[in-house]
């Protein structure tokens, strides 16, 4: 059994608040910040769709290998996961730091199952992203019954943000330039 190392989780915490503010602070601005740059961002958006798929499949990993008992790859499954996410972010922000936004066309049902999706993709997303850095620290610090607690919602709730990050991809590609 891992003895919990709380000093770190402390640490770490501060970290991830600090960061998490940030983060949704510059997501916030950077529809009002834009550089131009002089470089085609326009192979972005399918990286970032992929990205979120792979993050979702690791994920799903994770879950099967807890399950499964398989500690030390539900593990590592998780730094993958997590490793995708922060990619997929770092490139989300450059692409709208730098793109004109891409407006969706459809009419009709369709219009309301994107905006839908789009929503609750991105209020899911924005809440959920302190408590995936909270939930991963509390693994990773050896907090395993904090950890076990909150990855029982906070799993599902990034896996749906995984699976809709492509799913409104797929639906605004058609208006692409």
């Amino acid at each position: 059994m891992i003895q919990p190392n709380l000093q770190l989780a402390k640490k770490l915490n501060t970290v991830a608040t600090i960061l998490s503010v940030v983060v949704v602070a510059l997501v916030v601005a950077m529809r009002r910040i834009h550089f131009d740059t002089g470089i085609d961002f326009s192979f972005l958006p399918p990286l970032h769709a992929t990205l979120n798929a792979l993050a979702a499949v690791a994920l799903m990993f994770s879950f099967y290998f807890i399950k499964n008992k398989n500690i030390e790859a539900h593990r590592k499954a998780n730094f993958v996961a997590l490793g995708l996410s922060v990619l997929f972010l770092l490139s989300y922000v450059v692409y709208h730091t730098t793109t004109e936004a891409t407006k969706f066309g459809g009419e009709g049902t369709i219009r309301y199952v994107y905006f839908f999706f789009l929503i609750t993709h991105v209020i899911l997303a924005a809440v959920s992203l302190p408590f995936i850095l909270f939930t991963f620290i509390r693994g990773y610090t050896g907090q395993v019954e904090k950890h076990r607690k909150m990855a029982k919602w906070v799993f599902p709730i990034w896996l749906y943000v995984a699976i809709t990050g492509p799913i409104c991809y797929l639906m605004l590609m058609p208006y692409y330039s």
